[in-house]
C-alpha cells in the first residue's frame, strides 16, 4: 500500500504500484480515512506489525522529496489521522527536521496538512497532549530554517494556512519556555547575592522583550524567590525563616505589584505555596502581614482576597488565620472614613 523510496529521496524504477496503492488514491480525508481504518485493524489484530509500522513511516517521511505534491499531501493527511488514532507516536516527526526537507520548504507544507487532519480528528488540546508526550511540543519552529525560526514567521504561516490553533499553541509554548529560563535566571542572581536594583532592572528589561504582564512577572519573582533558597524542614522553624528571607525580598516584590491585579497574583501564588508545601501551612498569615507592612500588598487586595478572590486550596484554614487581621483592617478603615467625616 506504500512503495518504498531508495536512500536519496527517489522512488525506485522497478516499484509496482498496486490498485490499493495510496498514492493512486484520491487525494481527500474521506479516502485517507478509509486507508487509516484499514491500517488500524491491522495493527489491532497484529500487534507485532506496531514497531515496524511506525518506523516505516520515519523512513518515508525522510524522502519526502522523491515524491509529488499530491502523493506528500496523501501521506500527511494519512499521517495526522494515524496520529490521531494511536497508530503511531508523534516521535515521527523528528523526520521532518532533516535539514534538506526543512530548507527546501518541505517539512513545513507537509506539516500543514498532517495537523490539518489530525486536529480534524481530534482537537488541539488532545495534540498538544501526543507532542508534550514525545518533547516535540517545544521544537515545532525547527520546521523552518534557522534564519526563519522565529515565532512571528511560524504564526504567520500556520495562521495564514488556516491553523491559528497550532500557532497559538506554539506561541503559547515558547511564552513558557521564555517564562522557564527567566524563572531559572533570577533564581542564580538571587542565589548569588546580586544587587536588588540590578536584579529589578534585569527583570524589567525581560518582562518588556517577552511582553509579559505585570501579573504574570509577579508569579515568576515569587516562584524565584522560594525556589532560591534551602528551606528547613521543621514548621517552627521555617516561618521564621520565610520572613526573615521575604523582609529582604520585599522590595523586588514591591516593583512588581503596582497593580491591584498584580498584588491579588501574588495573594494566590501564596496561597498556592503554603496549601502545596505542607510546613508553610501555619506561615500563610504572617507573611501577608509581613508583605502589607512592607508596602506590597494593600489592604483593598487583601480584603478582596478574603472576601472573594480566594483560591479553593486550603480556604478553610486561610481565612481563619486571617480573620483577626481582616477584621483590624476593616476597623481601621472604618475609622479613617469616621476621621475624614470629621474633618469635613
Amino acid at each position: 500500500m506504500l512503495p518504498s523510496p531508495t536512500p536519496g529521496g527517489t522512488l525506485s524504477d522497478d516499484m509496482t504500484r498496486t490498485e490499493f496503492c495510496l498514492f493512486t488514491a484520491q487525494e481527500d480525508l474521506e479516502t485517507m480515512q478509509a486507508y487509516a481504518q484499514v491500517f488500524n485493524k491491522l495493527i489491532r489484530r497484529y500487534k507485532y506489525l506496531e514497531k515496524g509500522f511506525e518506523e516505516e513511516i520515519k523512513k518515508l517521511l525522510l524522502f519526502l522529496k522523491g515524491f509529488t505534491e499530491s502523493e506528500r499531501n496523501k501521506l500527511a493527511m494519512l499521517t495526522g489521522i494515524l496520529l490521531a488514532n494511536g497508530n503511531i507516536s508523534a516521535s515521527i516527526l523528528n523526520s521532518l527536521f532533516n535539514e534538506n526537507l526543512v530548507k527546501e520548504g518541505v517539512s513545513a507544507a507537509f506539516a500543514v496538512k498532517l495537523f490539518k487532519s489530525w486536529i480534524n480528528e481530534k482537537d488541539i488540546n488532545s495534540v498538544a497532549a501526543s507532542l508534550r508526550k514525545v518533547g516535540m511540543d517545544n521544537r515545532l519552529m525547527e520546521l523552518f530554517p534557522a534564519n526563519k525560526r522565529s515565532c512571528e514567521h511560524f504564526s504567520k504561516y500556520f495562521t495564514d494556512a488556516g491553523l491559528k490553533e497550532l500557532s497559538d499553541f506554539a506561541r503559547n509554548q515558547q511564552s513558557i519556555g521564555a517564562r522557564k529560563e527567566l524563572q531559572k535566571e533570577l533564581q542564580e542572581q538571587m542565589s548569588r547575592g546580586d544587587p536588588q536594583k540590578e536584579i529589578i532592572a534585569f527583570t524589567k528589561e525581560e518582562m518588556k522583550k517577552a511582553s509579559l504582564s505585570e501579573q504574570a512577572m509577579i508569579g515568576i519573582i515569587w516562584t524565584s524567590v522560594m525556589s532560591s533558597v534551602e528551606w528547613n524542614k521543621k514548621e517552627e522553624l521555617v516561618t521564621e525563616q520565610a520572613i526573615k528571607h521575604l523582609k529582604q525580598y520585599s522590595p523586588l516584590l514591591k516593583a512588581f505589584t503596582s497593580q491591584g491585579l498584580s498584588e491579588l497574583s501574588l495573594l494566590l501564588k501564596i496561597q498556592e505555596y503554603c496549601y502545596d508545601n505542607i510546613h508553610f501551612m501555619k506561615a500563610f498569615q504572617k507573611i501577608v502581614v509581613l508583605l502589607y507592612k512592607a508596602d506590597v500588598l494593600s489592604e483593598e487586595a487583601i480584603l478582596k482576597w478574603y472576601t472573594e478572590a480566594h483560591l479553593a486550596k486550603g480556604k478553610s484554614v486561610f481565612l481563619e488565620q486571617m480573620k483577626k487581621f481582616v477584621e483590624w483592617l476593616k476597623n481601621a478603615e472604618e475609622e479613617s472614613e469616621s476621621d475624614e467625616e470629621e474633618a469635613d
